[in-house]
C-alpha cells in the first residue's frame, strides 16, 4: 500500500507540474529592433520580466530589421499571419487599423493620462497604440555663435518669429564663417520630411490635408499660406542658406559638430553625440512663421493585431511594459524622450537639469502629431517628393497644386478612407 500510494503522489505531482506548465499560454511579438544590440537587451528583458512576473502568459519574441519591419507585417497580414503583438510607427497606425490589421487596446486611460500626447495612437476615436517614448526636433545652435551674431536667445513661450529666423540665418552666411546658415538634413529621405518640414507648413498656417474633414488636400496644400511656406521653403536652397538634396550624407551626420553649419534641425536622438563635440550647444524652439511652433510627434508604439487569438495577454504585456522603469531605460538606450514625467526623472537626459530636459518640453508644447489618416502614407511621399522638387527649383505654385490633386486621387481611390 505504502508503494501504491508513494506512486500515485508521483504521478499526481507529475500532472499537476505539468498543468501548470501548461498554464502559460504563448503570445506572439514582433519587434522592429534587430540589429541594435542596446534596444534587443532592453525589450528581451521586459519580456523576460513579464512572463516571470505571471504564470498565464508566455510572451515570444521575434525581432526583424527595421528596413524590412513594415513589409513584414503588411506581407503577414495578407497571408492572415499576423502575431499578437506588433509595433508600428505612430503615423502608419491609421492605415493599419483601417486595413484591418489592428484591433483597439484595452489599456484603463488612468494608466496613459500622464503620457506625451504623442505616444497615443488614436484612430476614429479609439486608442489603437502606445508608445514608451517620443521624438522631437529642434534647432541645434552655439551660445558663442548667438553671441556673435548678437541674437536673442528663443524660449518656448517666446520664439523666434520668422523675420527673427531668417535674420540669424542671413547673419550667419554673411559671417562667412560656415559653409552654409543652416543643416535640415536634406540627405535624409522618407519619413524625414514629413516629419521635420510639414511643420514648417503648419506654422505657416497650411498642412498636408485638411484635418477638418481628411477628405481633401485643396486649400491646405496649394493655398494662400502653403504656396507662402513652398517660397520660403525654395529661397532657402536659392539663396544658399541650406545645402540642398545632393547634400552629403556624412555631413548631415557631423557638419553641424565640425563647424560647417551655424545651425542644425535635427533630432533628440543625435543631441546626446553633439553635446560630446560641442561644448557649448544648445537645443532651441521651433519659429513661429505665424500660426505658432509646431514640431512633430509619434514615434514606434505598441498594438495588437486584429487576428489576436489572446488579446487578454497582449494587453497585459503592453500594460506591463508602460512601467517608468522601462520608460527610463529606453531612453538611456536608445536616447529617445521618456513617455511619463515621472519616467523623465528617472533618465539621465530628460530629468530636471539634463542635458536634453528642454525636449520634454517641446513634446508637450510645441508637438503636433501627422495626419491622423489612413491616406498619410501615401501623402507623406507625395510630400516629400513635392518639397524635393521645389528645393531643386520647380515651380512652386504648379508642385504644390499637382501634389494636392495627386492626394485627393488616393482619398477619391479609397473610397475617402473611412473619414
Amino acid at each position: 500500500m505504502k508503494k501504491l500510494s508513494l506512486t500515485t503522489a508521483t504521478v499526481l505531482t507529475g500532472v499537476m507540474i505539468a498543468s501548470s506548465a501548461m498554464a502559460a499560454t504563448d503570445v506572439s511579438l514582433w519587434y522592429h529592433g534587430a540589429g541594435n544590440e542596446v534596444e534587443s537587451k532592453i525589450i528581451n528583458q521586459i519580456v523576460s520580466d513579464f512572463n516571470a512576473s505571471q504564470s498565464d502568459w508566455a510572451v515570444k519574441l521575434e525581432s526583424f530589421p527595421q528596413a524590412s519591419y513594415n513589409d513584414s507585417i503588411v506581407a503577414a497580414a495578407l497571408a492572415g499571419n499576423l502575431p499578437c503583438i506588433i509595433d508600428v510607427d505612430g503615423p502608419v497606425m491609421p492605415n493599419w487599423a483601417w486595413s484591418g490589421y489592428m484591433q483597439p487596446l484595452s489599456i484603463d486611460e488612468s494608466v496613459i493620462g500622464n503620457f506625451l500626447p504623442g505616444t497615443k495612437g488614436i484612430w476614429d476615436g479609439k486608442l489603437y497604440s502606445i508608445g514608451l517614448w517620443d521624438a522631437a526636433v529642434s534647432l541645434y545652435a552655439r551660445k558663442s555663435t548667438m553671441e556673435e551674431l548678437g541674437l536673442r536667445t528663443p524660449t518656448v513661450d517666446n520664439p523666434w518669429s520668422m523675420e527673427e529666423f531668417m535674420d540669424a540665418m542671413n547673419k550667419a552666411k554673411a559671417s562667412g564663417k560656415y559653409e552654409y546658415a543652416l543643416d535640415l538634413g536634406m540627405a535624409w529621405t522618407g519619413e524625414w520630411y514629413p516629419y521635420a518640414f510639414s511643420p514648417f507648413l503648419q506654422s505657416f498656417g497650411g498642412d498636408i490635408v485638411d484635418r477638418s474633414t481628411y477628405k481633401t488636400a485643396e486649400g491646405a496644400l496649394n493655398g494662400d499660406a502653403a504656396i507662402a511656406f513652398g517660397e520660403w521653403w525654395q529661397s532657402l536652397f536659392t539663396d544658399n542658406i541650406s545645402p540642398g538634396t545632393s547634400q552629403d550624407p556624412a555631413d548631415r551626420d557631423s557638419g553641424f559638430n565640425e563647424g560647417k553649419y551655424a545651425f542644425a534641425w535635427n533630432g533628440n536622438w543625435a543631441g546626446a553625440a553633439t553635446l560630446e563635440a560641442v561644448d557649448d550647444v544648445i537645443f532651441l524652439p521651433a519659429p513661429d512663421f505665424g500660426k505658432g511652433s509646431v514640431i512633430g510627434a509619434a514615434s514606434w508604439q505598441f498594438g495588437i493585431s486584429e487576428s489576436c487569438p489572446t488579446p487578454d495577454g497582449a494587453n497585459a504585456f503592453i500594460e506591463f511594459a508602460l512601467q517608468d522603469q522601462y520608460l527610463a531605460a529606453f531612453s538611456d538606450g536608445i536616447g529617445l524622450i521618456p513617455a511619463t514625467p515621472s519616467a523623465a526623472k528617472m533618465s539621465k537626459n530628460y530629468s530636471e537639469g539634463g542635458p536634453l530636459e528642454v525636449y520634454f518640453g517641446l513634446s508637450e508644447s510645441q508637438a503636433l502629431v501627422r495626419p491622423v489618416s489612413p491616406g498619410y502614407v501615401v501623402a507623406a511621399k507625395v510630400f516629400e517628393k513635392a518639397l524635393a522638387d521645389i528645393a531643386n527649383g520647380a515651380d512652386v505654385a504648379d508642385t504644390l497644386d499637382s501634389a494636392a490633386d495627386e492626394i485627393n486621387a488616393d482619398i477619391e481611390k479609397n473610397g475617402g478612407y473611412g473619414h
